[in-house]
């Protein structure tokens, strides 16, 4: 990543618009996923657990709000981080196909933090050192909360993986569901590769064996069979999504399509 983005007023329509989307599926994932740990808000497993991932929640809604309004003054359309999160519809939208997959058990949820969280982990910790210097202030912040994050699920993974045969199988059931799903996490496209080229973002396949050795470590720590990498299906970052995503969307975005312009 030493290579030197060029300033805002330099860069093409093509170029812009590149480094729009690339925002966005950041963005994206963590919104998403902040929504769906916000679905556990009073049917956690235990009082504590519901207030870890409402922490986690926050977080990152808090860090898609930072980057949706940074997209936005990239997009240059008038569209704020409220327009950029409620009035877009799922093709629109840029996310990871891992984060838009329901709760499941707390297996399941804790299974797919996990996954997104080392691979956040990864990503933000290069990021920091972007030349896109507002995107690596976004990362400086949020790799701190990710690091938490990363200790709590790995944490549970854990001690839900080397804990009772029922946690085990119910572990590695959501384990052996999710995989198919990581293909996408360091797949590069068009845009991936236009952004490392010039400095902004990391390049994808070097970030995955580190991923792996830090995914590798936990599973044995918690006694999980990786399964097998099946071939790359998904494009949530392009747009093409599961059907899951369409209802969690039509939660979130109620208020704000049911009453346009709704402030508290």
């Amino acid at each position: 990543m030493s290579a030197t983005a060029p300033a805002a007023g330099e860069r093409t329509g093509p170029e812009r618009a590149a480094h729009c989307r690339y925002v966005l599926r950041l963005a994206d994932t963590s919104l998403v996923l902040g929504q769906r740990l916000a679905e556990w808000i009073g049917h956690a497993p235990a009082l504590e657990e519901d207030l870890g991932l409402a922490n986690l929640s926050l977080d990152l809604i808090g860090q898609a709000r930072l980057l949706l309004t940074y997209a936005g003054e990239l997009e240059g359309a008038g569209r704020d981080e409220d327009a950029l999160a409620f009035l877009r519809d799922a093709p629109e939208f840029m996310n990871l196909t891992l984060a838009e997959q329901p709760n499941g058990d707390f297996a399941h949820t804790i299974v797919r933090q996990w996954l997104i969280d080392t691979w956040q982990l990864e990503i933000y910790a290069t990021l920091e050192h972007s030349s896109d210097v507002r995107l690596g202030a976004i990362a400086a912040k949020a790799i701190r909360e990710t690091r938490y994050h990363q200790r709590f699920s790995s944490g549970w993974l854990v001690r839900l993986g080397d804990g009772t045969p029922e946690s085990h199988e119910r572990t590695q059931r959501a384990l052996d569901e999710l995989w198919r799903f990581t293909p996408e996490l360091f797949t590069p496209d068009e845009i991936d590769e236009h952004m490392s080229a010039v400095g902004i973002a990391p390049a994808l396949p070097q970030l995955a064996p580190r991923w792996s050795a830090r995914v590798g470590e936990d599973l044995r720590a918690a006694t999980l069979t990786p399964p097998a990498t099946p071939p790359y299906p998904w494009h949530g970052k392009r747009g093409v999504h599961s059907e899951h995503l369409g209802h969690l969307l039509a939660e979130m975005q109620h208020l704000q399509r049911t009453y346009p312009g709704a402030r508290w």
